[in-house]
């Protein structure tokens, strides 16, 4: 039809690999997120003076009549990742021009 090659990617191949990266970066962020709380509650990775989700609930484990210390983190943990997710979706959902046109 004689368009430009800037027109067709500004008007057709942006608005349809816009949401599938969006998508795969608010997955990433909650994978790194349960990756590094995991590698924290083994101990490996960062410093053991660093205090992160990971480490919070090793140090729960010698502690068990506090149950706050391991339901609190955990419950973070939950939550953030579970928030990403849903953003995700949600951004999927608001971007997708195939969703859009119906």
């Amino acid at each position: 039809m004689g368009y430009s090659d800037l027109r067709i990617m500004f008007l057709h191949a942006l608005p349809n690999s816009l949401a599938p990266v969006l998508v795969s970066i608010a997955f990433g962020i909650a994978s790194a997120i349960l990756v590094e709380s995991g590698l924290s509650f083994l101990g490996i990775g960062v410093p053991p003076t660093t205090v992160t989700w990971g480490s919070l609930l090793a140090a729960a484990r010698s502690a068990t009549g506090a149950w706050w210390l391991a339901v609190f983190p955990g419950l973070a943990i939950f939550v953030v990742v579970t928030l990403f997710n849903v953003l995700g979706e949600a951004l999927r959902d608001a971007i997708d021009p195939r969703l859009q046109a119906q």
